[in-house]
């Protein structure tokens, strides 16, 4: 919901960075798999309760993820990059909500399952758009930049991350936190899903007449 506002304010800090990591031959996939890799060290240790450190690896997760964008966008953007980028996004969302169920499963358990099946909703519906949109050849007017098209909705990148950090800095209230962001991300899903079928059903080409 506010990533298309971030994004507006974000464009020239991570353009300044791209353009010297790719003076040193750094590559968008290379920043992808490094930042995944960071991210998902904080599985270990929110596990162990170090939910400050954890907190860290996730901002560099995230900073990384916007990094490699604008590397690809100064050098040559490529669907493959696109791929392993919303790939690699949606398994480390994953990853920080079981990393939580594990710190307390008798209390965690049911919410962080419930948020992590949102998760699936948001983003199969976010994915079979994206596929189906390609195809047909419909645009993203608000993420022109991106490889594949982004549907918008009330819980986007910058809520995810949001909650993320919420969940390393009040991880007492994880239960309350994952219920509500997870009501969100269904909420998500359902409008991405009428309006996802809706603007297919009008953009669709007509059949030819036998």
């Amino acid at each position: 919901m506010i990533d298309p506002i971030l994004n507006r304010y974000l464009k020239k800090p991570l353009c300044f960075i791209a353009k010297r990591f790719v003076k040193q031959g750094i590559s968008a996939d290379t920043v992808t798999l490094t930042s995944f890799f960071i991210g998902l060290l904080a599985v270990p240790v929110i596990i162990n309760g170090y939910f400050i450190v954890a907190l860290c690896l996730i901002l560099l997760n995230r900073l990384g993820d916007g990094l490699d964008g604008a590397i690809a966008r100064e050098t040559t953007p490529s669907d493959a990059g696109g791929f392993l980028d919303i790939t690699l996004d949606f398994i480390f969302y994953s990853a920080i909500v079981f990393a939580f169920v594990c710190v307390n499963p008798e209390q965690n358990a049911i919410a962080g399952s419930f948020l992590m099946l949102s998760f699936m909703a948001t983003g199969g519906s976010f994915l079979a758009f994206a596929v189906m949109a390609g195809k047909q050849g419909i645009d993203s007017p608000e993420y022109p930049q991106k490889s594949l098209y982004y549907m918008g909705g009330l819980t986007e990148g910058f809520e995810t991350i949001l909650v993320l950090c919420l969940f390393c800095i009040l991880p007492q209230y994880f239960v309350l936190i994952a219920t509500i962001f997870a009501v969100m991300c269904w909420l998500t899903a359902v409008i991405r899903i009428w309006v996802g079928y809706q603007t297919l059903i009008t953009q669709a080409p007509i059949p030819p007449l036998k």
